[in-house]
């Protein structure tokens, strides 16, 4: 059992704390926002209003609340969600002695309510951080000694709960976590006449992770209007179970009238409902390569989070189907991501995608470039040096790729040189006159 786990966010959220009076923590439930504070602050007085009785008390009384806390440098506020009327008492506290930072730390695992009770009332005074399932790296830098595969890493999923108890069964755990969520999250976010219909919602979902959105698709298969899987759609945003992932343009405002893409924030829960019971049915499985994909989106965007870098994540496809997975937008520039399931990267074939949208950006797109594999090590892919073959599963350094060295690619490259086929001359038609004659 794993009694305390380094979470990486742990160094930004002290040094927020030094310059904001208010932090909050959002994220899905159980992705270990409370432990992650508590384990900082242990001395904070620790306040949950996921109990109605201090809920009621926070939203209709909430001068009165704080005041009882006053006395305390730092306070611990769970779920502030179920209290949105609290947001303009907090703001007033914070009013009356502004300069005293790191008062108020906060989580919630409802997204867009949050942002809209911060935005009205707590706008410069509040620091807001995501904070995702495990990273791989964080369960390998609290073990060291303790190998992580990434086939169990991908099935299991980073709920923290299932590494503090390595025994408990992922099935049982996500089971659990479905109900849950759907009795308490859904119903309070959106009036759903019909779980058994969400819930099949969700699981369709599941089956087109790392797809673009087609919601007339899924409306008309699941027997609902494209309003209410439009509807749907944004409740697992909101709740932090998926995410949606936009298209790259130049002309930034089109992107909100393409098609975006969906991922889930966990891959354990991926798998949980596409029904895959085992590390080895994930293998097996024709979604392999999309929950490969989903997985690399998670490590990439969980390094944003912790290196609180200002690189923005899209993916590329034109008119004519030309794909990359992900463009990583930073310093005026796009660095290109491509997720492959293999050892290797693959061969100059996999690049041709990344290497047209390169031609088409010009100066736009960066010197340098990944291709996010399963290899043994990190290398220069050997029919492009600007692209870096990495391991997806172990890499940390996603907004700082390395200038390549000609030398070791130079002596690489000699290692792949395939001989050309030799053409073969056409064969002549007959004559059909010399043929009958």
């Amino acid at each position: 059992m794993i009694t305390h786990i380094q979470r990486h966010l742990a160094d930004r959220i002290r040094d927020v704390a030094k310059h904001y009076p208010v932090i909050l923590l959002t994220g899905a439930r159980q992705t270990g926002k409370t432990t992650l504070l508590r384990d900082l602050f242990p001395d904070a007085p620790f306040h949950t209003l996921d109990l109605p009785s201090v809920a009621h008390e926070a939203e209709h009384n909430g001068t009165a609340f704080l005041d009882s806390l006053a006395t305390h440098p730092v306070v611990i506020l769970d779920e502030v969600q179920y209290a949105p009327a609290l947001f303009r008492s907090i703001k007033a506290a914070v009013d009356a002695d502004r300069h005293r930072m790191g008062r108020f730390l906060m989580t919630g695992s409802q997204k867009f309510a949050l942002m809209q009770s911060v935005s009205e009332s707590l706008a410069g005074r509040c620091a807001i951080i995501e904070v995702d399932t495990l990273a791989p790296a964080e369960l390998m830098d609290t073990n060291p000694m303790q190998p992580l595969k990434v086939e169990d890493m991908m099935w299991r999923g980073g709920y923290p709960e299932l590494w503090r108890v390595p025994d408990m069964p992922a099935r049982d755990f996500y089971a659990s976590y479905m109900a849950t969520y759907l009795e308490r999250d859904v119903r309070q976010l959106v009036n759903v006449t019909n779980l058994r219909d969400f819930e099949r919602f969700v699981r369709m979902c599941a089956t087109l992770s790392a797809q673009q959105v087609n919601l007339h698709k899924i409306s008309s298969d699941i027997g609902i209007a494209a309003s209410t899987a439009k509807q749907w759609l944004s409740v697992l945003e909101t709740s932090n179970i998926v995410h949606i992932l936009s298209p790259y343009f130049r002309n930034h405002g089109k992107r909100l009238v393409r098609m975006p893409k969906l991922y889930f924030r966990d891959t354990g829960l991926l798998c949980f409902l596409l029904g895959l019971s085992t590390p080895q049915q994930m293998l097996e499985s024709t979604f392999i390569g999309a929950i490969w994909e989903t997985y690399v989106l998670g490590q990439i965007k969980r390094a944003r989070e912790a290196q609180a870098s200002p690189a923005e994540i899209y993916f590329w496809r034109d008119a004519q189907g030309v794909e990359v997975d992900f463009a990583v937008w930073l310093n005026g520039r796009v660095q290109f991501i491509e997720a492959k399931w293999n050892e290797t990267g693959g061969d100059a074939k996999a690049l041709k995608p990344m290497q047209q949208v390169r031609e088409v950006m010009g100066d736009a797109a960066s010197d340098r470039h990944l291709l996010a594999c399963r290899t043994p090590y990190a290398h220069w892919h050997p029919s492009d040096p600007s692209v870096r073959v990495i391991n997806g599963h172990l890499f940390r350094d996603w907004f700082n790729v390395p200038a390549p060295d000609t030398n070791s690619v130079a002596e690489a490259a000699a290692n792949y040189i395939v001989n050309p086929r030799k053409k073969r001359a056409a064969k002549r038609k007959k004559n059909p006159k010399q043929a009958t004659g």
